[in-house]
């Protein structure tokens, strides 16, 4: 999962540094939004990788080994999860 999660970040990183830059040269609203944009996608990826990672590690771990609880405690986090993606 990391390599795929951190050369993405690391471009985030790099496109908010450069709408840092573009704010600081009064550039054109319309162009920091589109850049705005890109980053919020790129971001909505990272996480999509990421629940991704936890469904096929996380949560599969605790419904094979069985354990009642565990299992109910993955799933309630992942449904919190999908609610909070739902109020945005």
């Amino acid at each position: 999962m990391k390599q795929k999660i951190d050369p993405r970040l690391a471009r985030i990183e790099g496109q908010v540094r450069g709408i840092r830059a573009m704010v600081r040269d009064d550039r054109y609203c319309v162009d920091i939004l589109t850049q705005l944009s890109a980053v919020v996608s790129a971001l909505k990826k990272v996480e999509e990788l990421v629940l991704e990672n936890h469904l096929n590690t996380c949560v599969s771990d605790a419904i094979r080994q069985g354990d009642e609880e565990k299992r109910s405690i993955k799933i309630s986090e992942v449904m919190d999860v999908f609610a909070s993606f739902r109020r945005q």
